[in-house]
């Protein structure tokens, strides 16, 4: 790279965020537009989101444009801001999932939304009024089902969980999923119990990295991406639907 290469907003954002992830390396593109979609397209979504970058009148970001000197004053004062306070968990730390970035910056509810496998969580959620609940300050840690994990369910069973008058069931089922408080993989141990914000208990089998869940009918449900951070707590995905008693 030239000294005197212009930077573009795109790759001012990648690099801010890249320096604020002590200790991580990531590849840095070269001087030039790049498709919002591209790799470092989400660093540019987490500067705006954190007010280190913001968009123009219009409402577009104008990745390609190069940084005028208001705006590098405006990201320096912000990046040394975060400095000070110790925000360095960039998003960057968390793993995928279906292939979508999940945010650290985001909640439980904003996140889930944009995973591709949890469709039907969502949907399951929002028919159970759960969404406020799950968007609050927590924190919380989910065991989130994927849609595959609901399709091992009987023929039927989802559609009637969702109707009105199932309202209660699903409440339980889902809730059974949740527990306050924010836990780690780590904090998973062999033979721990986890008592669930729906009342019921889960119990942790552990054996070196994999991790399962036994729930009260004797099933077992295995953490398949685990310690997926939110700004009000972790989820951790599963494979297969929790049931309480």
């Amino acid at each position: 790279m030239h000294k005197t290469h212009k930077v573009s907003r795109l790759l001012l954002a990648g690099l801010t965020v890249v320096s604020l992830s002590a200790g991580t390396t990531y590849a840095v593109m070269s001087f030039k537009d790049a498709d919002m979609s591209s790799y470092y397209g989400k660093y540019l979504q987490w500067a705006a989101d954190n007010g280190i970058v913001t968009g123009y009148s219009d409402g577009t970001f104008r990745p390609g444009n190069n940084v005028t000197r208001a705006e590098l004053v405006t990201i320096l004062g912000r990046y040394h801001e975060m400095m000070m306070k110790g925000g360095m968990m960039m998003d960057m730390d968390n793993p995928t999932v279906g292939g979508a970035a999940m945010m650290n910056t985001k909640d439980i509810i904003d996140n889930a939304v944009n995973s591709p496998i949890h469709k039907t969580l969502v949907a399951a959620v929002k028919a159970a009024g759960l969404v406020e609940t799950l968007k609050g300050e927590g924190p919380f840690t989910v065991f989130a089902p994927t849609d595959d994990a609901f399709g091992k369910l009987p023929s039927g069973t989802v559609d009637t969980l969702l109707k009105p008058e199932n309202k209660s069931m699903l409440v339980k089922v889902l809730t059974y999923h949740v527990i306050a408080g924010k836990l780690k993989a780590s904090d998973l141990t062999d033979g721990k119990v986890l008592t669930t914000v729906a009342g019921g208990k889960l119990t942790v089998m552990r054996s070196g990295d994999k991790i399962m869940l036994k729930d009260e009918m004797g099933g077992m449900s295995m953490i398949t991406i685990s310690n997926v951070f939110q700004s009000n707590g972790v989820i951790h995905v599963v494979d297969t639907v929790l049931m309480p008693k």
